[in-house]
């Protein structure tokens, strides 16, 4: 674990721009690949396009947070989830409803980015938190989270289709894992690394770890949406995904860091 990392510093713009088109592009090829073929196994793709939401949501996370809220970042992605859950589930309803189903996650993203951006102003306006960026980090935020459900939603049900996501992943109680490791995806990578040292690459590759860890549980779970071939590539790719991630995090934070050295074993506890 020698090697020298990669390092990398984007712009919020680019984040943004990677971050919709690579969840938009991954969710569209995971459900049409899987209706060509008949079959589930590019379920897994959902999962990858998700990592685009985790990056441009966990930026947004560092950047909002970086005015202070230490203790509001896992508040933060709460929220970010909980903005999503709705924002996800109307965009799939009304484009169901008014027959143009394959519409859902670009109607349910232009929903999330004015609701966020709402929620925002409210947060500054009327709650007076006074952050210069508020506006523009809540509109992030909805939008990334919402982007991330959509591609983990895909990892449970294969499809877009409004009522195969709320079969598979409301009525049977996987958006909780969803919520959860989707909000630690996008909160814990601040807050892991909090600090005068933070760097944005070390936080972000943060946020693919925890997204390749997400990734593994939803596999597990899609056994019992989508049966045993389609879990079993999920579950590998997203390893792959968690170690390569997990290797290079620990080199930067070698890097970063002003001494490595060996604690030892932990003292056994006070009774």
């Amino acid at each position: 674990m020698s090697e020298k990392p990669k390092r990398f510093k984007l712009e919020p713009k680019q984040l943004r721009i990677y971050g919709i088109g690579g969840a938009i592009i991954g969710i569209y090829l995971a459900h049409f690949l899987n209706a060509a073929t008949g079959t589930n196994i590019f379920s897994f793709i959902g999962s990858l396009a998700a990592i685009g939401g985790v990056l441009w949501g966990a930026n947004a996370i560092r950047r909002i947070c970086s005015y202070g809220l230490g203790t509001g970042v896992p508040a933060m992605g709460m929220l970010a989830l909980g903005m999503a859950t709705v924002a996800s589930l109307f965009g799939l309803n009304i484009a169901e409803q008014f027959g143009v189903g394959i519409l859902g996650p670009i109607i349910a993203l232009a929903y999330s980015l004015l609701f966020g951006y709402v929620i925002g102003i409210l947060c500054n306006k009327v709650m007076h938190f006074n952050i210069p960026i508020m506006e523009e980090g809540m509109f992030d935020i909805s939008g990334a989270g919402t982007l991330a459900i959509l591609g983990w939603s895909i990892t449970l049900s294969g499809t877009l289709s409004y009522n195969m996501i709320v079969k598979d992943v409301y009525s049977t109680g996987f958006l909780a894992i969803i919520f959860i490791l989707g909000g630690m995806a996008i909160f814990h990578p601040f807050n892991a690394n909090l600090g005068p040292d933070e760097k944005q690459d070390r936080t972000l590759v943060d946020g693919i770890m925890v997204a390749g860890l997400a990734m593994i549980a939803l596999g597990i779970c899609s056994l019992a949406t989508l049966g045993l071939s389609a879990a079993l590539v999920t579950i590998v790719v997203g390893f792959a995904v968690w170690y390569y991630d997990y290797i290079w995090y620990f080199r930067l934070a070698k890097e970063d860091a002003a001494a490595v050295v060996g604690t030892g074993l932990l003292p056994p506890s006070v009774q």
